[in-house]
């Protein structure tokens, strides 16, 4: 019996290496092409796709937006036109997606498709909120009391002001000078960036 035990031992091994293989196999046929839609028909050529079976990442992210005079906060596309699919290429093919309703061309460099490798889309899928699946985008610099900013987006875009404090969810106070005075404005904290002056 003892004698069995290293040719079991060893037959077990290159079995596991053969399912290994197999399987890096497997992942190595799945690939993700990047998808370029038609106008505003991220939504429309996603449920298309995945209605064919094939994986899709549609990045989407939430942005403050003004609507009838109020801030809303607005679901947008991440990357304005674009999707990620995954395919298995030893059993889908490519041709599909090239006629579904939403999807304008798949990307590519003169004859070839643009793989987008694994980790980016990890990257991204990582990056997102668990709960919603959106992205947010984060102020990169806190910023002081005082500090000189500029207004970059909105009704105020072009205006230097004063950063006076945060105001939470995602908004900031900042000082203005309006009608010949400082006034308190409340804004998206994305809006205001430090001054380069």
């Amino acid at each position: 019996m003892g004698k069995l035990q290293p040719k079991t031992d060893q037959a077990r091994a290159v079995a596991t290496c053969r399912d290994d293989a197999a399987a890096l196999s497997l992942s190595s046929l799945r690939q993700w092409f990047l998808i370029f839609t038609k106008p505003s028909r991220e939504g429309v050529a996603q449920r298309n796709l995945e209605r064919q079976g094939f994986r899709v990442y549609y990045p989407r992210l939430m942005r403050p937006a003004l609507r009838g005079g109020r801030w809303i906060e607005r679901v947008v596309s991440l990357f304005p036109r674009y999707l990620f699919v995954q395919l298995d290429t030893a059993r889908q093919s490519l041709a599909p997606i090239r006629c579904t309703t939403g999807v304008a061309h798949i990307v590519h460099f003169g004859t070839r498709m643009a793989v987008v490798h694994d980790r980016i889309v990890d990257g991204l899928m990582r990056r997102a909120d668990p709960a919603s699946g959106l992205h947010r985008l984060a102020r990169a610099k806190a910023l002081e009391s005082g500090a000189p900013v500029s207004i970059v987006a909105g009704a105020f875009e072009g205006l230097d002001g004063i950063f006076e404090r945060d105001a939470g969810d995602q908004r900031v106070v900042v000082l203005l000078h309006l009608l010949g005075r400082l006034a308190p404005v409340r804004i998206p904290a994305g809006f205001a960036v430090p001054s380069a002056a």
